[in-house]
């Protein structure tokens, strides 16, 4: 019986994550707001209903693309924020760290930059919650550096908004650069850590 249960369980994930997979990629082309239910369940080779025994409907499966998306970034947010040596080497870390995962993960990143501001509230509102997080992180890895002793909380959480909101800015422009060849990603880059260092 137990094994009965279990390979159920199995196939459940299973489905679950053939339909995040395949919401994604259908997002690469199209936003969250314009994305049908039938499209996602007829890209998975399951019926309609299927998808209601793991989602409630498209927003909140946009939710959980969020979650796993950017809930996945907060090992890379404490490597950033953890690395080692002065000001100008960390920054140069920080974007390499990002530069890799958009190169690694280009659709998520796709989909995180369309729907920060897109058509879907309770999706816009799942994405603020995770980057409050990072910037709560990084405001506390900035709390315990010396170059920032005296500065207010509210200040340096308002420094650690900035950071992130420099990442996301630095993440977008890099995958737009996609295609554009080594030369047009080096500027990219190159601009990336200067606007870090002057935020700093």
């Amino acid at each position: 019986m137990s094994h009965t249960l279990g390979a159920r369980q199995a196939q459940k994930q299973k489905t679950r994550r053939a339909l995040l997979d395949a919401a994604l990629g259908l997002l690469e082309e199209q936003s969250l707001s314009s994305l049908g239910l039938r499209e996602v369940t007829r890209a998975v080779g399951v019926a309609p209903t299927a998808f209601y025994r793991h989602f409630r409907s498209i927003e909140d499966l946009g939710v959980a693309l969020v979650e796993e998306v950017l809930g996945s970034l907060h090992p890379m947010i404490r490597t950033i924020v953890s690395t080692t040596g002065d000001g100008d080497e960390r920054v140069a870390q920080a974007v390499e760290l990002i530069a890799g995962h958009v190169d690694a993960y280009p659709a998520h990143v796709r989909f995180i930059a369309r729907e920060r501001h897109g058509g879907v509230r309770v999706v816009r509102g799942a994405i603020r919650e995770q980057l409050a997080l990072f910037a709560g992180e990084v405001g506390e890895a900035l709390a315990s550096d010396p170059v920032s002793l005296g500065w207010e909380p509210e200040d340096l959480l308002m420094l650690a908004q900035l950071y992130v909101d420099q990442m996301l800015v630095t993440a977008s422009a890099l995958l737009e650069a996609v295609g554009d060849g080594a030369g047009e990603r080096e500027r990219v880059v190159r601009d990336a850590v200067r606007r870090m260092r002057l935020i700093g």
